[in-house]
């Protein structure tokens, strides 16, 4: 056909020709004026194989490095020119402008960041975390109106960051960990934001994350987070241009004193803070409903679509744990740990009308820095209830012993934040039932329900209440149960 003879001229003419002639040309083509209109879609392949392209060459010259960084910023929307000596390119928006200065090899010698009067310097070589960095910072002026508008969206981020610092300080005493920051901070952990790289807390670690860290000094072992950031929105809302809180010292009955809204402080905005998160959270009707009357929003679970919160805590915990595509549908698990039986646990989802419904929650909107000491307490009572169930959650497809000992668990939603693990006596072979109550993501309370004629387990409520806030695993205590049962026995 006509276009395989074209196909073949062109592949004959460049056949001979080094990559960097043929970069050339696609450069020269994306940037001479288009005579007709492109879509999005077709100007997002080609930038796509453009990207492609680069990474073959794995940047190894001045001139790919340059190719690469217009190419990234061409794929968040951004300008990029090089300088005439060739050895800087400088990516531009309307709000911000970066410069990346090269030596003649393609080696990075310095990345700044001009940012509405800001100046930082950030080292960066990786390719895929600069992308992130332009997206974030476009991300950042995604507010509806003029260059004034955005500014002013920016500035109110600021103001948002400083009171947010500021409270992160109130309990901070000398020598204090991360670990005690994440899990009793009024905010977290938080890690200021440094040029495009949103501000982030940490505010919930589970036992085994910490105990990664101990044994691995040096690792990066983090907990659950969210990204503090601005979004347009197409409602106006009341916004702070400046810090709210009043000082670094919260009030005798640990309430944080803020100055009011008045109309030197505030602006009118199309635009709301948020709170965001790098996987979305499965949490339950009453913990959304919590949220909205700290933050008045109803934008939380609009257009959400509802099912048992179980069903998405399995879901969840699947998409985290498998690399392959296991069913999400799937109700039964198999865990093993050493020296035990193998665990086999069997989750009650309930249903859509109970009252443990569930959303997935991708992002949390507010306006005002007071309420999100109490959204982290809430998101760190949620996650931790979901941590619990999820321990439950294995990728372990089949049994691999066949007939050889099993524990049989089910586990089911009890009532609020508590839910029941259901078993078979290990002498009598009657019901058993342990109920977990997790009042919060500190404290939690165990009770050991029993028929009235059937031999102790030898654990009582208080061993089992320290044994889940120990290690936060519902196997690793119906372990530690058996195993107390199993003793008694011995010992009788």
């Amino acid at each position: 056909t006509t276009k395989n003879a074209l196909m073949e001229q062109l592949r004959l003419k460049y056949q001979q020709k080094p990559w960097s002639e043929t970069l050339k040309l696609v450069h020269f083509c994306m940037d001479k004026p288009r005579q007709r209109t492109v879509s999005n879609a077709a100007e997002g392949a080609l930038l796509s194989c453009m990207e492609k392209i680069q990474r073959a060459l794995n940047a190894k010259s001045l001139f790919s490095v340059m190719g690469r960084l217009e190419s990234l910023s061409r794929q968040k929307g951004l300008s990029a020119h090089v300088s005439p000596s060739g050895t800087a390119c400088y990516i531009t928006s309307n709000m911000f402008y970066i410069e990346v200065k090269l030596d003649k090899d393609g080696e990075v010698v310095d990345v700044k960041l001009a940012h509405l009067g800001e100046d930082p310097v950030v080292k960066m070589k990786n390719y895929e975390a600069f992308g992130r960095i332009l997206e974030d910072l476009s991300n950042m002026y995604q507010i509806p109106g003029n260059s004034e508008m955005k500014a002013k969206g920016y500035f109110a981020l600021q103001a948002l960051e400083k009171d947010l610092y500021s409270m992160s300080l109130l309990d901070r005493t000398q020598g204090v960990n991360r670990v005690t920051e994440v899990l009793h901070g009024k905010v977290g952990h938080l890690v200021p934001r440094t040029g495009g790289t949103p501000m982030n807390i940490e505010f919930y670690i589970s036992p085994y994350q910490v105990l990664e860290a101990e044994l691995n000094p040096g690792s990066q072992v983090c907990g659950t987070r969210t990204v503090v950031t601005v979004e347009g929105t197409d409602t106006v809302r009341k916004l702070p241009l400046s810090p709210l809180l009043v000082d670094a010292q919260a009030g005798e009955d640990g309430h944080l004193a803020f100055l009011p809204l008045t109309d030197e402080l505030i602006v009118d905005l199309p635009a709301f803070f948020v709170l965001k998160f790098h996987q979305p959270i499965p949490m339950s009707l009453s913990s959304t409903e919590e949220i909205q009357r700290l933050t008045g929003k109803l934008e939380l679970i609009t257009g959400l679509k509802q099912a048992p919160l179980y069903e998405l805590i399995v879901q969840s915990t699947l998409k985290e744990k498998c690399s392959e595509d296991f069913s999400t549908r799937k109700s039964c698990f198999f865990v093993s740990l050493p020296d035990c039986p193998k665990h086999h646990y069997f989750i009650n989802k309930g249903s859509e009308e109970s009252d443990l419904a569930g959303v997935l929650v991708s992002k949390i909107p507010f306006s005002h820095p007071e309420c999100v000491p109490g959204v982290i307490e809430i998101l760190r009572h949620q996650v931790a209830y979901n941590n619990l169930i999820s321990s439950c959650v294995s990728e372990e497809d089949v049994n691999e012993d066949g007939d050889s000992e099993q524990l049989y668990f089910e586990v089911a939603p009890h009532k609020n934040t508590s839910f029941s693990v259901f078993f078979l006596h290990p002498v009598t072979e009657n019901l058993a039932c342990v109920i977990i109550d997790l009042i919060t993501c500190r404290e939690v309370q165990c009770h050991l329900h029993l028929n009235p004629q059937d031999p102790s387990l030898n654990s009582s409520d208080d061993f089992i209440t320290r044994a889940v806030k120990r290690c936060m695993s519902v196997p690793v205590v119906m372990r530690a149960i058996f195993r107390n049962a199993a003793k008694a026995k011995a010992d009788s």
